[in-house]
């Protein structure tokens, strides 16, 4: 995903940096539209790791996906709330409307979760709007149909071009998260480890490569994201205090998550939480 500095940045470094090919793999990087069809590309074997949203993996458990968490990607909660200029706390958008993609995605629960964290009930005192896309919810913005957005750290590039600015991150509203992981099919996991253990060695390369070099890095990052380099590291700096040093899986975070996303009726049943992972592929040594 190409809207996300913490999740494309080590990818985009990695190969840029010969990462991979160092490693002894002929990588490409696909970026896909949405967590549904990267998984399909997971399952169908034509991408040997898939890194997505942290609650894609109960999500898609609970669907019967046979697919496990290998690597943590992004730790804790990076996403971030980005406001209008007249916004200036969170007890500013008491009784406006915060933009989330749809109901039941991880932002309408952090929009949900920020709500009730401010003594305020979801559905009465602050108005949460599903509007899909980026595109629509910053059109919707500007025309202060809404006042807020909950998105990743591209609310930096809101920032730079002066169309939000981004009041927190979100972590003060999920103290234990995992934004984003790193996840392979179970047949992925059995017929070719080797190439999941370089590929997750690669990424660690780059994610150590980007707070050594971080305007090197940025540079990187800025040609394939499109974005400027100041948004960048404007990005760089909300999300890399959450990058994983050797991508080891927080079980007591992914049970938070679990617990978060049943109680907003995200998920309908308890799966064994020892299900979702497997920590055969970690601690990440580079």
């Amino acid at each position: 995903m190409l809207g996300d500095y913490a999740m494309a940045g080590p990818v985009i470094v990695a190969l840029d940096r010969g990462y991979f090919k160092d490693n002894g793999l002929n990588a490409e990087f696909v970026p896909f539209r949405g967590g549904p069809d990267l998984l399909k590309a997971v399952i169908g074997g034509e991408a040997v790791i898939g890194i997505t949203g942290g609650t894609d993996i109960l999500v898609f458990r609970e669907a019967g996906a046979a697919i496990k968490m290998v690597a943590t990607e992004t730790e804790g909660n990076h996403f971030t709330l980005n406001v209008a200029a007249e916004i200036h706390t969170v007890g500013d958008l008491r009784g406006k409307a915060i933009g989330v993609t749809r109901v039941g995605a991880t932002t309408w629960v952090f929009a949900r979760m920020l709500a009730r964290q401010n003594g305020w009930d979801p559905e009465r005192d602050v108005k949460i709007v599903a509007l899909g896309g980026l595109d629509a919810q910053v059109a919707a913005l500007a025309r202060r149909e809404i006042h807020a957005i909950v998105w990743g750290d591209g609310g930096a590039v809101l920032e730079t071009q002066g169309q939000a600015k981004v009041l927190k991150r979100l972590d003060s509203v999920t103290p234990k998260w995992i934004s984003q992981i790193v996840y392979a099919s179970e047949e992925t996991i059995r017929r070719r480890p080797d190439d999941i253990r370089k590929t997750l060695r690669s990424i660690f390369q780059a994610l150590a490569f980007m707070t050594q070099h971080t305007a090197e890095a940025a540079a990187i990052a800025a040609k394939t994201m499109k974005w400027d380099p100041q948004a960048v590291l404007a990005a760089h700096k909300l999300s890399s205090p959450l990058f994983p040093k050797d991508g080891s899986i927080d079980v007591a975070a992914l049970r938070t998550m679990q617990d978060t996303l049943l109680e907003h009726g995200v998920l309908t049943r308890r799966l064994p939480l020892e299900d979702h992972f497997t920590t055969a592929f970690t601690p990440v040594r580079v």
